[in-house]
């Protein structure tokens, strides 16, 4: 299966459209047309159904611009790992990142990075534990930030020097709200939201046997998403101190978990790992201010 091929399907199936993807890709559309031809023959599968004005996605051509995007993006790094593999001024580094506030120091170490290497040059994605674990475990990315203890077996890894504190996220008008702290017994009744992560992790272990009295509303990977709901008063958001705005001009208030619960963070990379000379510096210098 030709990569080329594969670049090709993928945007064909990013513009819905054989003229407008042949014009971006800078190939003739009798080009393009025997290359998915080709792709198709390959697989043994109809990827897209023409229309009128436009092509969609087969089922089966959603599961291959699924995968074909993880190994264009694979293709792409180890492409850019030998160019620079003797350029130690510059480089790219791979960074998959969970939500917290403590990417702040994260960045400060790009930037410390940056300032030093005009020419290296990062890429950030963004997801939970499952996410950014997934593509590290695929070699998309050179480095992941969870906040989950990483299993030791696969990684290895630095703790970020703080926690990220929980409690739950209301709007000002909620009668929670006029509480310094929230308790388990709180929230019994209460419509919930929450990562499924965290639903599965961090909150039993604060609930401890009420856990099974609390009522999960609906689950969100991105906590900004969720305080949107419960802006809403749909419900009551779990999540870190200092990712939703709650100060004074919002109308949602952060009121913290009771006992206290907090989440370490950790900056981790798959053991036996080789890195560019760039990763290499970065790792260095983190670890020295970590």
């Amino acid at each position: 299966m030709e990569i080329k091929n594969l670049r090709y399907f993928l945007a064909v199936a990013r513009e819905e459209n054989m003229t407008r993807a042949a014009e971006t890709l800078h190939v003739t559309q009798p080009t393009l047309s025997k290359a998915l031809k080709s792709l198709e023959d390959e697989l043994g599968k109809k990827l897209f159904t023409r229309h009128s004005f436009s092509i969609k996605l087969t089922d089966e051509g959603m599961l291959l611009r699924d995968r074909a995007e993880d190994l264009i993006a694979m293709a792409d790094k180890i492409e850019q790992e030998f160019i620079t593999l003797d350029d130690i001024t510059g480089g790219d580094i791979y960074f998959g990142l969970g939500e917290s506030y403590q990417i702040a120091l994260l960045a400060r170490e790009i930037k410390k990075l940056k300032d030093r290497y005009p020419s290296f040059t990062y890429h950030i994605t963004s997801g939970d534990t499952e996410q950014v674990t997934e593509k590290l475990d695929k070699g998309i990315l050179d480095f992941g930030v969870i906040c989950e203890t990483p299993d030791k077996n696969k990684y290895e890894s630095l703790i970020f020097p703080a926690s990220d504190r929980w409690g739950a996220v209301m709007l000002k008008s909620h009668p929670l709200a006029k509480k310094k702290s929230i308790k388990v017994t709180d929230l019994i009744g209460q419509p919930l939201f929450c990562s499924e992560q965290s639903w599965n992790i961090e909150i039993p272990e604060w609930a401890g046997e009420r856990f099974s009295e609390l009522r999960l509303e609906g689950s969100f990977r991105l906590s900004y998403n969720a305080s949107m709901f419960a802006k809403e008063g749909l419900g009551i958001l779990l999540t870190f101190e200092h990712l939703i705005n709650c100060s004074e001009e919002s109308d949602l208030v952060f009121r913290p978990l009771s006992p206290r619960q907090e989440t370490k963070l950790y900056l981790i990379w798959n053991k036996y790992q080789t890195f560019t000379p760039i990763a290499e510096k970065f790792l260095s210098q983190i670890k020295e201010s970590f």
